[in-house]
């Protein structure tokens, strides 16, 4: 079993240690948090051993009723591979404690891609996390683009890459963000950080990036335009990206027609705080003009980069290859959400201008 400990039990932190708990050859050695709020009680709950991130805060931990099983680096020498879910730029300072033992350490996509030995994604280049000591999982955003990116590049090859990215400005618990009543670009300058970012997965693909930020906690929205180094159609697309198992095809006949439906299906069928683990590509948005291919996708942005996380520590700490771990990691998390409706079925094409 490799033991998994998690440093912040927050938005990502509490789905990666409910990940690993669900792994077949993974188990939580503990999780860290820096005050004893109500995730560290459900933490408690869940049977998780809690761990103050910050040794002078374990009283705190102590006075809330909350026992904890030591400190940060307690929880590290618990561990085979730690798991850095802390806020952004934070992972940066705790990687000289994770040096400091010999254990290696996932970090997040807020993090810059200096901070490890390479930027990850499980379907586009697992193989070159190998060994490897700091490896850190793109954010949430590029992860999305990569799934999408890897079988066009593959199949069909790829010319240029356009994406405008209108994304939530909080998640659900962050009361503090926003705009409350605005639709910002975030940047103003061109390219966004996310094209630059999909570069360190696919560092020989032209893309371009813009991005807006909406108030809405629910999921981003792409709209992407790729342009082929050839030309299938429509129903070829939708074969190739319904292959993809971390990317759910949208059917029309479903009538879903944005993120809250979306929510409302995945709680429908069961999924754990509604996540969900894949990209979601409405079917009717696929469109072709010549070698142009035009999408729309929803990314939930709590939960698609949860798998790869799973997967980065099989790419870290043992021999699994690529293929084994995804289908393990799925497996056990349900991830693979099929609808019942046929999204592949024959269908007009629908001009891109109408």
């Amino acid at each position: 079993m490799i033991h998994v400990g998690v440093n912040g039990y927050g938005t990502i932190g509490k789905r990666v240690a409910d990940a690993v708990a669900a792994q077949p050859d993974m188990t939580v050695s503990g999780v860290a948090k820096t005050r004893p709020n109500y995730e560290a009680e459900t933490a408690v709950r869940r049977g998780y051993d809690l761990y103050a991130a910050i040794d002078d805060r374990a009283d705190a931990f102590a006075d809330a009723g909350l026992d904890v099983a030591g400190g940060l680096e307690e929880l590290i020498e618990a561990s085979d591979i730690v798991v850095d879910c802390c806020p952004s730029d934070i992972g940066a300072k705790n990687r000289p404690v994770y040096e400091d033992h010999g254990t290696p350490a996932i970090f997040q996509g807020g993090e810059g891609a200096d901070i490890a030995d390479v930027s990850f994604n499980a379907r586009s280049n697992f193989e070159d996390a190998r060994d490897a000591d700091y490896v850190r999982v793109v954010s949430c955003n590029t992860t999305a683009l990569s799934r999408v990116i890897a079988p066009l590049e593959e199949e069909y090859g790829i010319e240029k890459v356009r994406v405008t990215l209108v994304r939530r400005s909080g998640d659900p618990s962050e009361t503090g963000r926003g705009p409350v009543n605005d639709v910002l670009p975030d940047p103003v300058s061109i390219p966004s950080h996310h094209g630059p970012d999909v570069n360190t997965i696919f560092p020989d693909v032209d893309i371009d990036t813009l991005a807006l930020k909406a108030p809405t906690t629910l999921m981003h929205t792409h709209s992407l335009n790729v342009t082929l180094e050839a030309e299938p159609d429509e129903a070829a697309i939708l074969d190739l990206l319904a292959d993809e198992s971390r990317i759910f095809t949208i059917p029309e006949t479903a009538d879903i027609d944005g993120a809250g439906k979306l929510k409302d299906y995945a709680l429908d069928s069961g999924r754990p705080r509604g996540d969900l683990w894949e990209n979601c590509v409405w079917a009717e948005s696929v469109g072709m003009e010549g070698p142009d291919l035009y999408l729309f996708q929803n990314v939930h942005q709590e939960s698609d980069v949860i798998p790869e996380n799973i997967d980065a520590i099989r790419a870290m700490v043992t021999d699994v290859d690529a293929a084994a771990s995804i289908e393990r990691t799925n497996e056990a998390l349900g991830v693979g959400l099929e609808s019942l409706f046929d999204a592949r079925g024959d269908r007009e094409a629908v001009p891109i201008d109408d």
